[in-house]
């Protein structure tokens, strides 16, 4: 019987690749502060509070440099604010993240 060695550089590599980026758990993160209320209507108010919440989540420890880029990218791929509810614009947001990666 063979043994296969993995090799834990290549796990941690592999772990690093499949996990969506910064700017995209930002995203899923303020998706799922709207799912909270998710029959309310979307507002620029809502999802700027969401979105607080979120980069303080998840980039809050991170570095300057690093979270100031993510959350760049992050907001470069918010859709727009129309005549919907907050649920519907988190599918969209979870859309975006998802193109994200």
């Amino acid at each position: 019987m063979e043994r296969t060695h993995h090799d834990p550089t290549d796990e941690a590599l592999k772990q690093l690749i499949e996990q969506p980026s910064y700017g995209a758990q930002v995203l899923v993160v303020t998706a799922r502060m709207l799912e909270m209320d998710s029959a309310e209507p979307m507002t620029v108010l809502a999802r700027e509070r969401a979105l607080d919440i979120a980069a303080d989540a998840i980039l809050g420890r991170l570095p300057d440099a690093v979270s100031e880029d993510s959350l760049a990218r992050a907001y470069r791929m918010l859709p727009a604010i129309g005549r919907t509810t907050r649920g519907e614009y988190a599918l969209h947001l979870r859309a975006a993240a998802k193109e994200l990666g």
